[in-house]
């Protein structure tokens, strides 16, 4: 039997332990830089933390931290509103909003204080105020932002008949339920700030119910839009009627006028007569006489003056003309 050499071939070339001491050095620095700078970006702020450790906050910007996982980084998006929606997703948002046709009932359905179901799809948007309180006061940020925010508003909506959450009252919930978030949040130092509640949709449950309802509001449209042309008509009506009381009294007020002077006028007429009178009585007299002639005579064409007892007949046509000369 043959032997034969079993013993491993070393592979070809031999290793330099500079080349070797060189390259792992540049792999440590390497390793040095990358685990001990980090960016924040302007929507951001940075919590770093040291052997696990809150040490402090960092701004935008480059900065240095001690490697090797000593100091760690958590980047908070504090500049961003972000958004929980309710029973209903939206699966692209933009000037067209698409949203997902799946329903949420369990998020979205909600007795009301009447004892009535309300379907209700709503969001809310907030902002992380302080990352440290962010990070670590709650374990489970997103379900707990969303479990506080389900409950009020299912505390607010069973506050109120389903006529009013689906009507008036309905602003007054989003506003009532922002502040009541934020009671909260505050109160388990969550370190967030809810600026809007919205509610995208408010209607009753398909079906009957919600048929029922809808002839209900627009009978409550129907109403409102009454209401509003009453309100219209009389805004004609009234400054038409106020315009035409008005002229009768200017006009009234100027008839008075016209009365009182022109009754003025005669009295004053009359004193001159008299006073006249008193110093000439006859011949005011036969001056009065012929005015009135002249005033009874003046529209008629021709005129016979025929004697009482009938003992003349005197035509007065001739002496007409001359007789309106005269006067004239």
């Amino acid at each position: 039997m043959s032997e034969r050499d079993v013993t491993p071939q070393r592979p070809a070339g031999n290793f330099n332990p500079r080349t070797v001491a060189v390259v792992g050095g540049l792999l440590l620095l390497a390793i040095t830089i990358f685990t001990s700078v980090y960016i924040v970006d302007q929507r951001e702020t940075a919590v770093l933390l040291r052997l696990g450790r809150f040490l402090r906050t960092e701004d935008e910007g480059l900065h240095f931290k001690l490697p090797y996982g000593i100091d760690q980084n958590i980047n908070v998006e504090t500049e961003v509103v972000k958004t929980e929606e309710f029973g209903y997703r939206t699966d692209r948002p933009g000037v067209q909003t698409v949203f997902s046709a799946e329903d949420f009932p369990n998020e979205s359905v909600m007795l009301t204080g009447d004892l009535n179901i309300v379907d209700a799809e709503w969001s809310i948007q907030y902002r992380i105020l302080r990352p440290k309180d962010y990070l670590f006061n709650v374990d489970d940020q997103e379900k707990t932002i969303r479990d506080i925010s389900q409950s009020v508003i299912n505390e607010l909506i069973g506050d109120r008949a389903v006529a009013d959450v689906i009507s008036q009252e309905r602003e007054n919930v989003e506003f009532l339920g922002r502040e009541r978030m934020n009671e909260i949040y505050d109160s388990y130092g969550l370190g967030v700030s809810v600026t809007a509640v919205k509610f995208r949709d408010v209607v009753p449950p398909k079906g009957a119910v919600q048929s029922a309802f809808e002839d209900v509001n627009k009978a409550i449209q129907d109403r409102s839009r009454f209401i509003e042309e009453g309100k219209e008509a009389f805004n004609q009506a009234i400054p038409l009627a106020r315009g035409q009381a008005q002229q009768i009294i200017q006009e009234a007020q100027g008839y008075h006028a016209e009365r009182v002077n022109r009754a003025e006028g005669d009295v004053a007429r009359f004193v001159a007569v008299y006073d006249e009178y008193r110093r000439a009585p006859q011949v005011t007299r036969s001056r009065l006489y012929y005015e009135m002639f002249e005033e009874v005579f003046k529209s008629a064409d021709g005129t016979d003056l025929i004697d009482r007892n009938l003992d003349n007949f005197i035509p007065l046509k001739n002496l007409v003309p001359s007789f309106q000369g005269v006067t004239q």
